[in-house]
């Protein structure tokens, strides 16, 4: 496992999805009032970006089509059949830390 320092927590608004990525790979962050969660941004059905769509409490919905994704277990629920990888996050009270294979 390695960490990957994806910046200050006062780039991760709290209710909102960003999008980082790591070598090549897309990842969506969200902050939900101070707890961290990453989970891979594109969505199974139709490949929209989670960190572009709204969310509410721990869901996150693709502006596409409206899937939703609990942001702490990447279920995601219809239209989607499938669901999204997790990766865990990290702060060092400054900056974040996304742990990835």
């Amino acid at each position: 496992m390695v960490l990957k320092n994806i910046g200050p927590a006062e780039n991760f608004p709290v209710g909102k999805g960003t999008c980082i990525e790591v070598e090549g790979k897309r990842y969506a962050v969200f902050n939900t009032t101070g707890q961290y969660y990453a989970i891979d941004d594109a969505c199974p059905h139709a490949g929209g970006f989670f960190s572009d769509g709204n969310m509410t409490g721990t869901t996150a919905y693709c502006p596409l089509h409206g899937a939703s994704v609990d942001v702490r277990t990447g279920v995601c629920g219809p239209p989607s059949a499938a669901d999204v990888e997790t990766y865990d996050v990290s702060c060092d009270s400054t900056d974040l830390f996304l742990h990835v294979d």
